[in-house]
């Protein structure tokens, strides 16, 4: 496909922009092994931000600090370097009221049935149970759960016990969600299932989304923006705007731009995986 023939939108600095949810300013996050004392640069200096109500995917290779990266926006790790601030406040250390945080693993509680899994957040923060009861119910239809909610995570396929820490997510309300690699352990069509409903969570919540992903076909269906990061240390070697409408769906794979977001992430990312890999180009 001829990339001049089609129009990508590149961040425009001067354009007017939707006020900054997440600001990150030269961060980096360096490890020391304990038993070596070595020093392992994972990541940065990296700064970005997140716009207030936007989908914003990170895309890298392996290795790279992307989930590095979502754990410091999280407040689940401290950087080295720089700062990090969430709705003007820095996060120091601990996730921030309104964050909420899905990882790949299934994160379900097997001794817990679909409800009181996705009520568990909302009960360790003390909420009312009349009001958890309503959350949970409003969540569980949401994601298609309503007739599961006495069941248990061991009698649900992977995509089910996914959708029940999504709900659990969204039983908090939270104003800032961070998936890392949600749906990395599901097959392809069960991917593109959930990457439809979590479109719809994000519509219907307006809430600012930061999702990690492998997956270019992933982030360019999903994102209004999509960051690039280059081998490790990580940093964004590239950040696009999709210019999708809001309310998308998987008929976005259709679209000619589609192929030419893929091709401009990929003959980045090639570059970039062959370096992490000590392979040349």
């Amino acid at each position: 496909m001829n990339m001049a023939s089609v129009n990508i939108t590149e961040a425009d600095p001067v354009a007017v922009r939707p006020r900054a949810h997440v600001t990150a300013e030269e961060v980096s996050k360096v490890f020391t092994r304990p038993d070596t004392g070595e020093s392992f640069h994972a990541l940065g200096p990296v700064s970005f931000e997140l716009r207030q109500g936007e989908f914003f995917s990170v895309v890298g290779p392996s290795g790279c600090g992307k989930s590095t990266l979502l754990d410091l926006v999280a407040g689940l790790s401290a950087p080295t370097d720089g700062r990090i601030h969430f709705e003007g406040n820095e996060v120091k250390g601990q996730v921030p009221e309104g964050v909420a945080v899905v990882f790949q693993e299934d994160a379900s509680f097997p001794w817990l049935n679909v409800f009181d899994n996705a009520a568990f957040g909302a009960r360790r923060n003390g909420l009312p149970e009349v009001e958890i009861k309503e959350r949970v119910d409003h969540a569980l239809a949401f994601m298609g759960l309503s007739d599961f909610a006495k069941s248990y995570p061991a009698q649900l396929s992977g995509g089910m016990r996914q959708r029940v820490c999504i709900a659990r997510a969204m039983v908090l309300r939270p104003r800032l969600m961070l998936l890392d690699e949600p749906f990395g352990a599901l097959d392809q069509q069960t991917r593109l299932l959930m990457g439809e409903e979590l479109l719809k969570l994000w519509r219907a919540t307006d809430s600012t989304v930061m999702l990690i992903t492998h997956s270019i076909d992933e982030a360019v269906l999903l994102s209004d923006r999509i960051g690039t990061m280059s081998a490790r240390p990580g940093h964004f070697i590239d950040i696009l705007e999709t210019g999708w409408r809001r309310d998308r769906g998987s008929e976005t794979a259709m679209d000619p731009k589609y192929g030419a977001l893929q091709s401009r992430i990929w003959g980045m990312l090639r570059n970039e995986s062959l370096k992490a890999l000590g392979v040349g180009a």
